[in-house]
């Protein structure tokens, strides 16, 4: 008994489609990161990109769940575009950038509820435990905008 391998006639199309959506996805995906960073930064008190190049440790927690969050919902718009390559480029852009939007004005409603004071937070020198909260509420805000964004 014989075996043969065979591609399908549209392998090397359908490999190089492959290839570029994955490209285009990640242009998309990396200029959202962008955009979400700095909103963060826009939004927070204090210059963070500054903060984090200081190293100071409640700037690096802030930031580094901001750019988590925003990958939650960066992903999720990806993973739930349309399957046609220009529709789902759009979509997950549109659905990304609404987001980010949402996410960076309920963490901000959320620091005003509970009276953080992040600004103050993220300029101190030494660990403040308050910043893991608003590391928190960063995170688990982006997986509830990434859920209803599917």
């Amino acid at each position: 008994m014989t075996t043969t391998l065979a591609l399908s006639s549209t392998f090397g199309h359908d490999l190089v489609r492959g290839i570029g959506a994955i490209l285009l996805y990640g242009v998309v995906g990396l200029l959202l990161m962008f955009i979400g960073f700095y909103a963060i930064d826009w939004t927070t008190p204090g210059k963070l990109s500054q903060l984090v190049h200081r190293g100071l440790p409640n700037a690096v927690i802030v930031t580094a769940s901001g750019l988590l969050s925003m990958a939650f919902i960066i992903v999720v718009a990806i993973a739930n575009s349309d399957s046609d390559l220009t529709g789902g480029l759009i979509t997950a852009l549109v659905y990304g950038l609404i987001g980010i939007v949402v996410q960076v004005i309920a963490v901000r409603l959320l620091e005003w509820a509970t009276r953080i004071n992040v600004g103050e937070t993220i300029e101190s020198e030494k660990f403040e435990p308050v910043s893991v909260v608003v590391a928190a509420a960063h995170i688990a805000l982006g997986l509830v905008i990434a859920v209803a964004i599917s």
